[in-house]
């Protein structure tokens, strides 16, 4: 069944390209028929009048019909007779008596078939007829003499016989051109069916159709905008989400088949079909929209064929990478949890073991007091529940890296009247803390000399006041290059490896939307202190 199925498709091209072959040869046919065969039996009445006419003309004849004389015109016409291969030539004077004939035993009898009446009185004429000799196709031209007077007819024949001949030949080798043109037609089409089939890579029909339907599902079902070109930068396909944003740019109406230089230039589409070099996360402006555009050349047997760029909305990346951010920051803080009431519980069942109660109690009694100290002090302190979430976690986290991380005692924070602001906020917080936790665990040159002289402090404080909010976070670590201070804002720009480098990246962003200000203070050696100036309005402050 598999076998017959690969091949349905050919032999359907097949038959058609052959039911095509056949239906127009077939009409060729009924038009050659019509046309050539008729043309053949016009050049044999051709052929017989012009001999007729040459031999009217000659001197011979007229002489000889003026004076009576057959001898001189039998034995001319007998050799025109055999020269031009034709049936017969018959001279006859104005009584029908013929004065020449293929049988000499004739000469002197009238002609026999008739049909030279037309001619007697001076006009030329061809019909058929049925002679002495059979029947055959007669042409028949008037004799004058010098002096325009008519002196007889002459009579050239052809052999209908020999005229059907030649009309069945000139049918058969129609006929014979007309089946090989067939024969041709069908090996022709078999074999264009074959290279068809090679061409689609052996699918059928019912195939390219399914695939061409997920193609256009899968084109529409993505959330990127697709714009594909052909070798001329033609516009060959755009789906639905590129219409919107391009629609959102202030760019209408059908786009396909025209140049893409015309609706988008800086995309520069022309260039990678040019070089074949493609370009990733490229940030475009269209219509007011900031897009991240990335695009590829599109090769098809080693050859660019094209070009596809594909973009979304970077408002709206950015606003997936900040959640992104923002659940990668609660989901660290519960696992420092998690793990730090792990210990605990660890050094509760170790001293139950060993019936240490009094000192479990001691540890139990001192634990509880050091955590309702520090949530007290953060409670306190932080009246955003979110925010104060946020650090107790990382609180936690510090412990466990062996960092002192100190919530300065005149830090004050007012729960925010906009979710959306301490989200940015924790984002903010979160990232600098991360980084000062990095800079001072991870090594260096002086990492030796920090340990022995110094412990590992990172300092937060949150100062608010009239509509603004400070955020500081230093550290005592090694401190950031003057030559990096810009640096470390670029997305992907990492001291500490590949694949790092958005930390600090997303700090700036959310600065940015914030509206507000960053600093930084930085000394070799000296630690690295983050200021950051924001906008804050908080509850209860909004409708003053």
């Amino acid at each position: 069944m598999a076998k017959k199925k690969s091949y349905s498709l050919r032999t359907t091209v097949a038959v058609m390209v052959s039911a095509v072959v056949v239906l127009v040869l077939l009409v060729l046919y009924i038009i050659f028929r019509n046309q050539i065969i008729p043309q053949t039996r016009h050049a044999l009445e051709d052929k017989a009048i012009t001999i007729a006419r040459t031999i009217a003309l000659m001197p011979l004849l007229s002489e000889g019909l003026s004076k009576g004389d057959s001898k001189g015109i039998q034995a001319y016409t007998s050799k025109i007779t055999r020269r031009n291969d034709i049936l017969f030539v018959v001279v006859m004077d104005m009584n029908s008596i013929r004065y020449s004939h293929p049988d000499a035993y004739k000469v002197g009898l009238p002609f026999v078939g008739g049909g030279q009446e037309a001619a007697l009185r001076g006009q030329e004429s061809i019909s058929e007829g049925t002679g002495t000799l059979g029947n055959s196709l007669r042409a028949f031209v008037p004799v004058f003499d010098g002096r325009g007077h008519q002196l007889g007819v002459v009579v050239a024949g052809l052999s209908m016989d020999r005229v059907q001949r030649l009309v069945r030949q000139n049918e058969w080798t129609i006929i014979a051109i007309l089946v090989s043109g067939a024969l041709l037609g069908a090996g022709g089409a078999f074999v264009l069916a074959r290279r068809i089939k090679q061409m689609i890579f052996g699918m059928e029909p019912a195939d390219i159709s399914r695939l061409l339907q997920e193609r256009s599902a899968m084109l529409e079902s993505i959330r990127e905008g697709i714009i594909a070109i052909d070798q001329e930068a033609r516009i060959t396909l755009i789906n639905m989400e590129a219409h919107r944003l391009l629609k959102a740019a202030g760019i209408n109406g059908a786009v396909v088949n025209r140049q893409i230089a015309d609706y988008w230039p800086e995309l520069r589409l022309e260039h990678v079909l040019a070089s074949g070099e493609g370009r990733q996360d490229q940030e475009l402006e269209l219509g007011g929209i900031s897009l991240l555009v990335s695009s590829l050349p599109v090769r098809v047997g080693g050859e660019i064929a094209g070009a596809i760029a594909t973009f979304r909305d970077k408002t709206e990346l950015a606003v997936l990478a900040e959640r992104l951010s923002g659940i990668s920051v609660y989901a660290d803080a519960l696992r420092a949890g998690a793990h730090e009431f792990m210990n605990k519980l660890h050094v509760i069942m170790g001293m139950t073991h060993m019936g240490l109660y009094d000192e479990l109690q001691q540890y139990i009694l001192g634990t509880a007091n050091n955590y309702q100290q520090e949530i007290g002090a953060i409670t306190r302190q932080i009246k955003d529940p979110a925010m104060a979430g946020f650090l107790l976690g990382k609180l936690s986290r510090a412990r466990e890296t062996g960092i002192e991380l100190l919530l300065t005692a005149d830090s004050y924070l007012p729960e925010s009247a906009d979710s959306q602001v301490i989200h940015e906020l924790i984002t903010i917080a979160g990232n600098l803390l991360d980084n000062a936790m990095e800079a001072l665990g991870g090594p260096g040159p002086d990492e030796h000399s920090r340990d022995v002289h110094s412990n590992k402090r990172i300092g937060l404080a949150f100062h608010y006041e009239e509509g603004r909010l400070l955020c500081e976070v230093s550290d005592n670590g090694p401190g950031i290059p003057e030559a990096l201070r810009e640096q470390i804002f670029v997305q992907g720009f990492s001291s500490k490896g590949e694949h790092r480098g958005i930390g600090l990246y997303l700090v700036r962003k959310s600065v940015d939307k914030l509206q507000g200000h960053l600093q930084i203070s930085a000394c070799g050696g000296q630690g690295t202190t983050f200021i950051v100036d924001v906008p804050y309005t908080a509850k209860g402050e909004e409708s003053q």
